[in-house]
């Protein structure tokens, strides 16, 4: 990764309520190295755009250990009203905007599309009941895909994110049809998914993201990326499994989730990045001031 570090400090997205905040935490954290400071933000920064992901994990472990299967409200139907309020109050207070909502619910409708077809080829279970459900799928399940999504379009805007040498919205856009429909289709047919994903490698393979932390601006290649993204995901489902909210058909006591399902969340993250792209546009780095002293960068 580059260190760059521009004239001008980016706008900030923290949102109206938490700026106040951001500033205080910059104000103590001055005094650190810049490189110390700039890591504890980009944790910081982390945390924030994983905030609606982080929540539903934690409702999966807490009704996990308190439900109990006499209550009058079912756990899965508990879950789906918690996600919409969650969603409600992100909105009210301006923490995510409307056209995040808009890729949260088409990628909340995708993710629901694929967990009916994959129920229903026994991928995996949803054992306990639910009201608000579709052919076996409690419609909470959409929810998991939707936190994906939107700490995709959470991260572009609060890292302020720029692209170089990006591809163009057309082969972009097939390749995650592809990849998509390969998630049905492998039941049937040969498996793509080696095939895809060195797809992903060749389409974006001189794509770099380009991230300001708080004053610095850093680039990784977005591959890498998607991969560490995708182990983060592997984690997070283990936590699913574990609580017993999902199950496969293997796990009849626990066990790790085969390193197998990273691969489907790599190319799945594909997918809502690319939804995502369809109402955030890529923007490549901006050219800013230069001085006689100081040759010019990009953000």
């Amino acid at each position: 990764m580059d260190r760059r570090l521009p004239e001008r400090p980016p706008t900030h997205e923290t949102g109206p309520y938490l700026e106040p905040l951001r500033l205080l935490i910059r104000g103590a954290l001055a005094p650190l190295p810049w490189w110390l400071s700039e890591l504890i933000l980009f944790g910081l920064k982390q945390a924030w755009a994983c905030l609606f992901a982080a929540i539903m994990l934690t409702l999966l472990l807490v009704t996990k250990f308190v439900w109990q299967p006499d209550w009058a409200l079912y756990r899965y139907d508990f879950l789906f009203i918690a996600a919409l309020a969650i969603q409600f109050l992100f909105l009210r207070f301006r923490m995510e905007s409307w056209d995040e909502a808009k890729v949260i619910l088409v990628y909340h409708v995708t993710g629901t599309v694929m967990e009916v077809f994959k129920v229903h080829m026994g991928s995996w279970a949803y054992p306990e009941p639910a009201i608000i459900q579709i052919a076996g799928v409690p419609l909470f399940s959409g929810f998991m895909y939707a936190s994906v999504g939107s700490f995709m379009a959470r991260t572009m805007r609060i890292f302020d994110m720029r692209f170089t040498h990006y591809p163009p919205m057309w082969l972009t856009g097939l390749l995650v049809i592809v990849i998509y429909v390969n998630f049905f289709t492998h039941h049937y047919l040969p498996d793509l998914r080696y095939f895809l994903f060195a797809a992903t490698v060749v389409v974006f393979r001189r794509v770099d993201i380009h991230f300001t932390t708080d004053r610095t601006t850093l680039r990784m290649p977005l591959v890498v990326a998607a991969f560490l993204s995708s182990a983060f995901l592997w984690v997070a489902e283990n936590i699913g499994t574990l609580t017993g909210t999902w199950i496969y058909p293997t796990q009849k006591t626990w066990h790790v989730v085969s390193f197998g399902k990273l691969g489907s969340w790599y190319l799945l993250l594909y997918v809502s990045f690319v939804l995502v792209t369809l109402v955030l546009k890529p923007r490549p780095p901006t050219l800013i001031g230069t001085s006689p002293n100081q040759p010019a960068i990009t953000r």
